[in-house]
């Protein structure tokens, strides 16, 4: 089984849970400066965005002297699309007799439908067709599945497929609330209207053409999409696996339970207040509460609130967590390097998020880990 490190990485700056301000809006745009993008690229060629065309896009939703802070994380370019190759004899999921299947979660896919194909298939999950396999075994999701990659609506249909499938079987796929689905679920609904940041105003069309949205995603997004977004749970336990999207303490500001904070959260997007869907998002896009010192504490305080003996998170890059992310414009380093899950937190939590739109890995994993 595939072991996580303990320790934090070199160079890493010790810090605090951030609280999101507009800055945060903007990270981690881990491909490039995130707007409308080329419709097509010759093979070899990274897709890159039309700068021009961002510009405009930049003039229409913010309105004028307003200037977005900086970033806080570096860019990371990649190149092309990682392109995974498959054995179409990958082993299949062994089948239970009795009882629950075997547990697995997926990290941010973030519309690399190719990628979450390959690492399902190579997991036994599914088969050359792309349907289920995997009888009664338990699929979870993290959340985050569109934006910046190519094919995020692509990849929320083939979770509701699979769900549909693993359920005709005796098993289950299951998906978490993302901070990129409170986004998309804002950009759809609100488009430019203004909304109380905290920090100057801000819209959620700004924010997720910042953080990547593809114009074909929007195009794509039908009302079963948005429908099935809007239900996600929050949270879950499974097997002394409390499973979360974001490293942050916030979901304990939406309850004392697994059931209040799925509920609350549910409820607060049912409201369709905009201002109320910004908060939630904002709280969302938190993260680094369980890397620094304290951090251990952090996830203690959730698993004594929510039961569980482990977190399972997503949303922040291991590379980042690991302070292993080279330069800037990709010239010092070949790029992260991930290998599977980033145990940390004196072994209290375990990050899915292995960067797959900084050239890292889409990871889909077993549990419990063999550590």
């Amino acid at each position: 089984m595939v072991e996580g490190s303990m320790t934090q990485g070199a160079g890493q700056v010790p810090e605090t849970e951030r609280t999101a301000t507009l800055r945060d809006f903007r990270v981690p745009a881990y491909v490039h400066e995130t707007g409308p993008y080329a419709d097509s690229a010759q093979p070899g060629e990274a897709v890159r965005p039309d700068e021009e065309a961002f510009d405009e896009a930049f003039d229409e939703v913010y309105p004028e002297g307003y200037t977005p802070t900086q970033r806080d994380l570096p860019v990371i370019r990649r190149g092309d699309t990682v392109q995974v190759a498959v054995d179409p004899a990958s082993a299949a999921v062994p089948q239970q007799t009795e009882g629950p299947g075997p547990l697995f979660v997926v990290g941010d896919v973030h519309g690399y439908l190719d990628e979450l194909v390959a690492a399902l298939r190579e997991k036994g999950l599914i088969d050359a067709a792309g349907s289920w396999c995997a009888g009664t075994a338990r699929l979870w999701f993290l959340g985050d599945f569109t934006d910046r990659g190519p094919d995020g609506i692509g990849v929320i249909d083939l979770v509701m497929r699979l769900s549909a499938e693993a359920a005709a079987a005796g098993g289950y796929c299951k998906a978490l609330m993302g901070n990129h689905e409170l986004l998309l679920l804002g950009a759809k609904r609100f488009g430019d209207t203004p909304v109380n940041s905290g920090a100057g105003t801000a819209t959620f069309q700004a924010a997720w053409l910042l953080n990547g949205g593809q114009k074909t995603d929007m195009d794509r997004l039908q009302d079963v999409h948005l429908q099935w977004m809007a239900r996600l749970d929050a949270m879950e336990q499974v097997d002394g696996h409390l499973l979360v999207h974001s490293d942050t303490t916030a979901y304990l500001d939406y309850g004392d339970s697994i059931e209040a904070v799925n509920d609350n959260v549910r409820e607060t997007l049912t409201r369709n207040d905009a201002d109320e869907v910004w908060d939630v998002f904002r709280k969302f896009t938190k993260r680094f509460s369980f890397r620094d010192e304290g951090g251990a504490d952090h996830v203690r305080s959730l698993l004594d609130m929510y039961g569980g003996t482990r977190i399972v998170h997503g949303h922040s890059p291991i590379p980042y967590l690991l302070g292993d992310v080279g330069s800037e414009d990709g010239e010092d380093s070949a790029g992260p390097v991930v290998e599977g899950p980033h145990v940390y937190a004196e072994g209290l939590a375990i990050a899915m998020d292995g960067g797959v739109t900084m050239a890292g890995k889409l990871l889909v994993q077993q549990l419990p880990l063999d550590i």
